[in-house]
């Protein structure tokens, strides 16, 4: 049967790509390596968090099916790539999704196919690793198919923007690859930009998220100097924001989680240094700042407990929330995790409370869910908050723990709430 798309990666960017597609009138395939992903897609259950089981149900309705079988590649009019691009222990990305999904491709490439690469790389990924791959069965890009890069902007949980309100930028290898490129696109997402290059394109997205980064970093920074000169950042933050033009709020907090602020900058500053053979000093000295915050949160706890006379040693320490980001379920790259290590090795009883997440494990250590918040709240030696999610009531925390540090912001200042 033939399909007007086929997503390689049915993760949390490739599932709402597939959703939109299908939304728009699409005849969609997904391609999952995990069989027990294809088999729950199939049965009608989601594994994502911008995704229910009624969103899946509505997908198969529409004619989507996922499948772990490569060779139904060859009945895509155009082939999207969604797999993950991990930081590898050089620094870079972590190209073998890729690149198999690319072997895969050429196996089954036919003319005048479409093929995008989202995934997030650094810089030449598309040209120099990508198109080689799928010109070895004697295809040419540019004349036999069309090739391009159009970087995801997947924000989970953000209930305003989603794929097809978010503008789409598009690079293709030639003028007439970006405009095919563009054109699909165009089918389901309501403002798509043309880049001169699939380069241009791979840079855009380091670019957007390199600028979190270090604006993060600067107010994780300033967290710190401000506590010691008796300084409320948050509210300065709130004066500075006033100013009409020329200014974004960032908030300080424990750390940078997720997949892409803590890791898409490195591909950028390994790529400049392999290539060019000096630093990116922006993004080294920001990942410098955010990696040694849970550190910092470590020993701004350990510090409010020894002004109530207490150890660190045999303290219950309560987190509250230990995803990277507010309102979802994941946890990839998720500061709460080191806050945690650095607790547990000073010998903290570590709880935790988190409406999104049922079970959480530490190094091989699985830490204990409180199940009634308010009893844990009064319990806990200090209640630490890691996350606003909305369910969360600031100032309830406030009133029932006995000792409160929001790295945060979502309590009310008082003589036993401490901010970051």
């Amino acid at each position: 049967m033939a399909a007007d798309l086929a997503v390689i990666g049915l993760g949390y960017v490739g599932l709402p790509l597939a959703q939109e597609a299908s939304r728009a009138g699409l005849t969609v395939l997904g391609l999952d390596v995990a069989p027990d992903v294809v088999a729950a897609l199939n049965d009608g259950r989601s594994h994502v968090d911008d995704l229910d089981d009624a969103d899946v149900a509505a997908m198969l309705d529409a004619g989507f099916r996922a499948t772990a079988d490569a060779a139904e590649l060859a009945t895509a009019d155009a082939i999207v790539i969604c797999v993950p691009t991990p930081l590898s222990d050089e620094g870079g990305p972590d190209l073998t999704a890729v690149t198999a999904a690319s072997r895969a491709i050429a196996a089954h490439l036919r003319p005048n196919t479409l093929v995008v690469l989202e995934s997030t790389t650094y810089p030449g990924t598309t040209d120099e690793v990508v198109r080689p791959i799928l010109e070895q069965g004697g295809l040419e890009a540019g004349q036999d198919f069309h090739l391009a890069f159009s970087p995801e902007r997947i924000d989970p949980g953000n209930q305003t923007f989603g794929l097809r309100n978010t503008p789409k930028v598009v690079g293709g290898h030639t003028l007439a690859c970006t405009a095919a490129a563009a054109a699909f696109y165009r089918r389901f997402v309501d403002t798509v930009v043309e880049a001169r290059g699939t380069r241009e394109a791979e840079t855009a997205k380091l670019l957007e998220n390199t600028y979190r980064h270090v604006n993060i970093a600067l107010v994780n920074e300033m967290a710190r100097f401000c506590h010691e000169l008796d300084i409320d950042l948050w509210d300065v933050i709130r004066l500075a924001a006033t100013k009409p033009f020329g200014f974004k709020a960032f908030y300080p907090g424990p750390g940078v989680g997720g997949h892409c602020i803590p890791i898409d900058p490195n591909y950028l500053s390994h790529n400049v240094r392999a290539r060019l053979g000096y630093p990116f000093r922006f993004v080294e000295l920001a990942q410098e700042i955010n990696a040694t915050m849970p550190d910092y949160v470590a020993q701004r706890i350990q510090n409010l407990l020894n002004q109530e006379r207490k150890a660190v040693n045999g303290a219950t320490v309560l987190l509250l929330g230990v995803t990277y980001k507010h309102d979802i379920a994941d946890q990839r790259e998720s500061p709460a995790v080191p806050v945690a290590r650095r607790l547990m090795a000073l010998g903290a009883q570590v709880v935790f409370h988190d409406p999104h997440v049922p079970a959480w494990d530490v190094d091989g250590t699985t830490l204990h869910r409180v199940a009634d918040l308010d009893a844990a709240l009064t319990g806990a030696d200090i209640a630490v908050v890691l996350q606003a999610h909305s369910a969360y009531d600031g100032e309830m925390i406030a009133k029932k723990a006995p000792r409160v540090f929001d790295t945060r912001g979502i309590t009310p200042a008082s003589e036993t709430v401490e901010h970051l």
